[in-house]
């Protein structure tokens, strides 16, 4: 054959997307975990497991308690080592009209300009994933688009046999609709869904043959099973978790782990500023000491949170933005150009930084 021909069939196969960087999805091998595991019900009712993955319950779920976490089950042979997992620990009842819960991953809109959504040269997209799941039956997942116009495009896929790793490929259309642009920002670009419980309020209106302006009733119609969600015990994993230009679903492009933890990062950031080695510190009296940290670029200034230990001053030179670590004082001493340099002081039992700049 002759090297032409070979570049071009493997042309045909990757359909003119890049050989690297094809994944438009960030963790899809769930390596990164910064949060460790979560629980989802009533009062809490979001929750991130391996990091950019979130579960979201809403719509009156009372008596539904999971878990969202990483976990070691994965497909035999598949070159993974992780996978997402979902356990309803204490099952909802029923899942009435207004009721719903989902796991996601919201792709950032500049990440996705090639797209060309909104045009008449719009690209299909293929999304991929392992799935396993003790539940059979017909699930929806779906791509939303919150920008601007909403609009949105779901599709199913079907679950044959339960706590069996399977294989699904699903090729979504090119969204030609008036109104479908995603802004070149740091916003929200699409959100991919996959359905785990739909009430009848969110289900009716068929949109698996192409994208439509978003309604309540299109969200998560062609879910034909809640039964995840309301049995307990059941569970819900996948990972190899990839979308795609084109129609066809290629191998899975594994990243390292430090590839992955630093596109997480811009999203979110766990550190223990006493541990983890980074900046400089010094004495500054009998209790505590004074710490120059470097967080890295997010996508926006983060909100931030703190425990694990007492807080000073937060300051910048001569600058005083009062006691502990603080919405109001970070906004002061965070750069989304440069990342944050954090001059404080911090008690001797060290403070461990939550930073969130999520979609």
């Amino acid at each position: 054959m002759s090297k032409a021909r070979e570049l071009a069939e493997l042309g045909a196969v990757y359909d003119s997307g890049a050989l690297s960087n094809r994944n438009l999805l960030i963790n899809g091998a769930m390596q990164v975990n910064q949060r460790g595991t979560q629980t989802v019900n009533a009062s809490a009712t979001t929750g991130y497991g391996p990091d950019r993955f979130r579960l979201n319950a809403g719509g009156g779920i009372d008596n539904f308690v999971g878990t969202i976490a990483q976990d070691s089950d994965v497909p035999s042979g598949s070159g993974f080592s992780n996978s997402l997992k979902i356990t309803t620990t204490t099952a909802e009842n029923a899942i009435s009209a207004g009721e719903y819960i989902y796991l996601h991953q919201t792709i950032e809109a500049q990440n996705l300009q090639q797209l060309a959504y909104g045009t008449s040269s719009a690209k299909k997209v293929t999304l991929s994933f392992w799935v396993k799941s003790t539940i059979t039956g017909t699930f929806a997942v779906g791509l939303y688009k919150p920008d601007s116009t909403s609009q949105i495009h779901n599709k199913t896929y079907t679950i044959n046999s339960a706590s069996t790793w399977e294989y699904k490929t699903i090729t979504y259309e090119a969204n030609t609709l008036s109104g479908g642009a995603i802004a070149n920002d740091n916003g929200a670009g699409i959100e991919v869904a996959w359905h785990l419980a739909v009430g009848s309020t969110y289900k009716g209106t068929d949109t698996s043959s192409g994208w439509a302006n978003y309604a309540a009733a299109t969200w998560g119609t062609g879910q034909g099973t809640d039964a995840v969600i309301t049995t307990t015990n059941a569970t819900f994993q996948i990972t190899g978790v990839q979308l795609e230009l084109g129609t066809e679903a290629t191998p899975f492009e594994h990243r390292s782990f430090g590839q992955e933890l630093a596109l997480c990062q811009r999203y979110y950031q766990d550190n223990d500023a006493s541990t983890m080695g980074i900046g400089s510190a010094y004495a500054a009296n009998a209790w505590n000491y004074k710490r120059v940290i470097q967080f890295g670029i997010m996508r926006a200034t983060p909100s931030v949170a703190y425990d694990n230990g007492t807080a000073g001053t937060w300051q910048s030179g001569s600058s005083d933005y009062g006691v502990g670590p603080k919405t109001s004082a970070f906004s002061h001493l965070y750069s989304k150009s440069s990342g944050a340099i954090l001059d404080i002081y911090i008690g001797t039992g060290g403070i461990q930084f939550r930073l969130d700049a999520e979609l």
